[in-house]
């Protein structure tokens, strides 16, 4: 049984942009931009790339020392149950600008997380 697990946000970010891009199923139309090569994680998360469907952004990912949190901008609700199905932790953020933040804690939730990058994909809108 493996003990150790993947709780570097640097890498955990890496590996889901990996899963983004080089998924040719569902998740086909989404693309990693802005991607910040030399990102040095944070306390409060420093943007380390966006999920974007065309011209439209879908989630930015933010590294932490330990963790990603991506803050979805598209389909929040869908998102929400989709991540909380996957047993991710999800919490809405409020403002001018809502959005559905879910924590990937180590590397194993990268793939928890393509159901919620699925509901936003096959949303036609914003929540």
């Amino acid at each position: 049984m493996v003990v150790d697990r993947l709780r570097d946000g640097v890498r955990i970010a890496q590996l889901l942009a990996s899963e983004v891009t080089g998924d040719r199923g569902r998740l086909e139309t989404l693309a990693v931009t802005d991607a910040d090569a030399d990102v040095e994680p944070t306390l409060d998360g420093a943007l380390a790339y966006r999920i974007v469907r065309g011209d439209e952004p879908v989630a930015d990912a933010y590294v932490q020392p330990d963790r990603v949190r991506l803050e979805f901008r598209t389909a929040i609700d869908a998102v929400a149950t989709a991540a909380d199905e996957a047993g991710l932790r999800v919490r809405p953020a409020g403002g001018a600008s809502p959005r559905t933040l879910v924590f990937l804690e180590d590397g194993a939730a990268v793939k928890r997380v393509l159901p919620a990058l699925r509901a936003a994909v096959n949303a036609d809108s914003t929540d």
